[in-house]
């Protein structure tokens, strides 16, 4: 499956990631090779949890979207 993510600075410069299609899976990184790095592995506990919990799983076929500040 793929999700869309998007990508934000903060202003500590660290890339924050949201993946819109999964309320509340957000996650973190230094550069924004870990921050995907990371997402992959939001996203994949996220959906190890709804699959736990015997819930639908969402579908998202996007892009990729950064946004720099």
């Amino acid at each position: 499956m793929k999700y869309t993510v998007i990508l934000e600075r903060d202003e500590d410069g660290y890339y924050i990631v949201s993946v819109p299609a999964l309320p509340g899976c957000f996650t973190q990184g230094r550069t924004r090779e870990e921050a995907l790095e990371n997402a992959k592995e939001a996203i994949e506990s996220y959906i190890g949890s709804l699959r736990k919990h015997n819930e639908p799983i969402p579908e998202d076929v996007g892009e990729e979207v950064v946004l720099d500040a």
